[in-house]
């Protein structure tokens, strides 16, 4: 065994090492793309199919092993179109360079700013029971769903966060689309989830934010107009009653820079 190890070894060379690299690294952008959204669970639910379709070949059940074979074709020939929304982002993360990009993060400084600032505002709008939804965007660019608000782009703050979300204004009842550490833009219109088990107290706010966040890698925060409660979606998933310690629990991982150096270690530790 050692010297068919040692055989095979031999006959690698440093241009396959880049190549299986290269693949490698591919593979990995992909799943960071499709990582905390829907379509995760199908690449997961596909991956079951072909492991059940080489134990069977490899049992020799063949009336299994030609069924598996069948099934696996026909969602190979289904997945362009449950697959859409995911292969249009990855197709935009390739013509604006980001696919192999660094994925965008703030500082340590700007991260503490930006979640002291969302913490004052979503307090605020929470006590007075001003509905508001804020949408946090990560890898996945939210493009078509930021061209049905209104352009912003400017810093965010929570004095600025506040005013957006008055009531009885023309962006109270859209969404708020933040990216790093800027408004994008504001009163825009979010796909909703189609679960039917969610509870009937969850209005549109909260079906909105489970919506983008099935469909893309997003956060949204949610307070609700009706009791105050804040609210945090991330996965398709909905977690409700956040006080403030919580609430900057939750979001400052999400912003702040990995560490690079030892130095930064100690300072990205210190500061969570």
């Amino acid at each position: 065994m050692p010297i068919q190890l040692k055989g095979l070894i031999s006959t690698i060379s440093f241009l396959d090492i880049v190549d299986i690299l290269i693949v490698a690294f591919i593979l990995y952008k992909l799943y960071m793309l499709l990582k905390d959204t829907r379509a995760i669970t199908l690449v997961k639910g596909l991956l079951v199919l072909l492991v059940l379709t080489m134990v069977s070949n490899w049992l020799g059940l063949n009336v299994i092993y030609w069924l598996m074979q069948k099934t696996v074709t026909l969602v190979f020939v289904a997945l362009p179109l449950v697959f859409q929304p995911e292969l249009r982002r990855t197709l935009e993360h390739l013509g604006q360079g980001k696919l192999f990009g660094k994925s965008v993060f703030l500082n340590i400084e700007e991260a503490k700013s930006l979640v002291n600032e969302l913490d004052k505002a979503v307090m605020v709008l929470a006590q007075n029971k001003i509905g508001a939804l804020i949408v946090l965007e990560r890898e996945n660019i939210l493009s078509d769903y930021i061209a049905t608000g209104i352009q912003i782009d400017g810093l965010v703050s929570s004095e600025f966060l506040i005013n957006v979300f008055i009531p009885n204004t023309p962006l109270h009842d859209g969404a708020a689309i933040i990216r790093g550490n800027r408004m994008i833009s504001a009163g825009c219109l979010l796909p909703l989830t189609d679960d039917r088990t969610l509870s009937k107290e969850l209005g549109t706010r909260h079906r909105a934010a489970i919506g983008i966040t099935e469909q893309s890698d997003a956060i949204v925060l949610v307070v609700s107009e009706e009791t105050g409660t804040i609210s945090i979606a991330r996965g398709g998933r909905l977690t409700r009653h956040l006080d403030s310690e919580k609430l900057k629990q939750n979001l400052k991982p999400l912003f702040t820079t990995r560490p690079t150096s030892i130095m930064d270690w100690f300072n990205w530790r210190h500061s969570k």
